[in-house]
């Protein structure tokens, strides 16, 4: 049996595990947020960097890629990379993946992605920043800036 995997943000460009397919399309009822406050690729425990993450909303869409991992070993270690690589997720939810905004029915049943986040970007921890464009600009982490990230959208 086949398995899909979403990516909306950086797994579209560094995915980080062999797959055979790749197909661009969206999922309906989310919406792609700067919202997780992340401690190890993107910030520190002191001052978490903000990734990007889904939230549910009706009406959205968020448009991405759909990875198709054919064989047993590669979805195990695909899995496995998932598993270090988007720790501070609680759960995995399976959606419907559509390539044509003008039909109803899904190209793809039952893509994964991640469910909802332990770590949230909140007041508290942008009050902890006391210069809110040295964040976006001054403040590097483990891959860089978030201006890497931004550059890319």
């Amino acid at each position: 049996m086949v398995m899909w995997v979403f990516g909306y943000g950086s797994l579209i460009w560094k995915t980080g595990f062999h797959y055979d397919e790749r197909v661009v399309g969206f999922i309906r009822g989310y919406r792609r947020v700067f919202y997780q406050g992340s401690t190890d690729h993107r910030g520190t425990p002191d001052f978490p960097g903000r990734t990007v993450t889904l939230q549910a909303f009706p009406g959205e869409l968020c448009w991405g890629v759909a990875y198709k991992i054919s064989g047993q070993e590669d979805q195990k270690k695909a899995l496995e990379y998932l598993e270090v690589r988007e720790k501070q997720y609680d759960s995995k939810v399976y959606l419907d993946f559509f390539t044509d905004p003008d039909s109803m029915t899904p190209a793809i049943n039952g893509v994964m992605t991640q469910g909802p986040i332990r770590i949230t970007w909140d007041q508290h921890l942008w009050k902890k920043w006391p210069n809110k464009s040295s964040m976006l600009k001054d403040h590097p982490d483990p891959t860089g800036t978030i201006f890497s990230i931004l550059k890319m959208h």
